[in-house]
């Protein structure tokens, strides 16, 4: 077993988790959403913050595998594994409310809730570039223009949509974080 297998399979267990965890998330807001005596509004953002986590975790997911040649095992490294994607998880974990009350709003829930998934995801993105960073073959990647671009792009909309205040202004940089995902998957 190469060592990035042996790694990969505690790394692909618990993001495998947090994509079940977003997944199960959307499912139970559906069925309340579809439950006439529960009166849930679904609104806009909760669900696109969902979409955002699962794209960011399959953009992750695949980010691994491009660094799979430089990772070895050693107890730093799984502990390292197991603090990120524990992170992960947590983030996913927020995303939707466990328990889906009468009348809730799922757009009030997003503005409870959005510093923090989206702050994990922040950080989480600034431990996996200064990892990048330390690693010369990959360091050379991240200075390429497309990935420049675009991770500015991202930061910025990361802020915006933790920073805003109105609903719509919320809908803006959430849409355009799940398109930046989407437009980056189809077009590169």
């Amino acid at each position: 077993m190469a060592p990035f297998d042996f790694i990969f399979a505690l790394f692909g267990l618990l993001l495998g988790l947090s994509l079940a965890e977003v997944l199960s998330g959307f499912a139970r807001a559906i069925q309340a959403r579809l439950d006439p005596g529960r009166g849930l509004r679904l609104g806009w953002l909760t669900p696109l913050l969902g979409a955002f986590v699962l794209l960011d975790l399959l953009s992750f997911w695949n980010a691994a595998w491009v660094s799979r040649s430089h990772v070895t095992v050693s107890g730093h490294v799984l502990l390292a594994v197991a603090l990120f994607t524990g992170a992960y998880h947590l983030a996913a974990a927020l995303v939707f409310p466990r328990e889906i009350g009468r009348g809730e709003d799922l757009d009030g829930y997003f503005f409870r809730v959005r510093r923090i998934v989206i702050g994990v995801m922040l950080a989480l993105l600034v431990c996996q570039l200064v990892w990048y960073a330390s690693v010369p073959t990959l360091a050379a990647l991240l200075q390429r223009p497309k990935p420049v671009l675009m991770t500015v792009l991202l930061v910025g909309l990361m802020i915006a949509a933790m920073a805003v205040r109105s609903p719509r202004a919320a809908r803006w940089a959430m849409g355009a974080l799940v398109a930046r995902y989407v437009l980056s998957y189809l077009l590169f």
